[in-house]
C-alpha cells in the first residue's frame, strides 16, 4: 500500500496530497515525499484551489463532490482528503493514469 493513502476501518480512504496551485493545467504530478502531488490550474485565492481539488478528485473517481471531504490543510499546500464510496484499487488506478 502507498504512503499517500490509507484505508480506514469504516471503508473511507484518506489521501495525503501536496498541491501546487496556479499551474498551467490540473493534473497528477507523481509523488512528493509521502504525498501525491497534484497541480491545480486554480489560484490559491478565496478557497478556489480547494474547490478545484475536490471537484478534480470527485470527477476523476466518478463520485459526487459530497463524497470528497477536506479534512485538513485548508490554507496549506499539504492537504488531507477523506473519500467515501470508492475502493483502494480505484485510487491507485486514478493516480497512475
Amino acid at each position: 500500500m502507498s504512503e499517500w493513502f490509507r484505508l480506514a476501518a469504516d471503508g473511507n480512504i484518506t489521501l495525503t496530497l501536496h498541491i501546487q496551485p496556479g499551474a498551467k493545467k490540473t493534473e497528477f504530478a507523481g509523488l512528493h515525499g509521502d504525498a501525491l502531488k497534484i497541480r491545480l490550474s486554480a489560484p490559491p485565492v478565496d478557497g478556489k484551489a480547494n474547490e478545484a481539488l475536490i471537484k478534480f478528485i470527485a470527477t476523476t473517481l466518478h463520485l459526487p463532490k459530497a463524497a470528497v471531504n477536506l479534512k485538513s490543510g485548508q490554507t496549506s499546500r499539504r492537504k488531507v482528503l477523506e473519500v467515501s464510496g470508492t475502493t483502494a484499487e480505484a485510487i491507485v488506478r486514478f493516480a497512475d493514469a
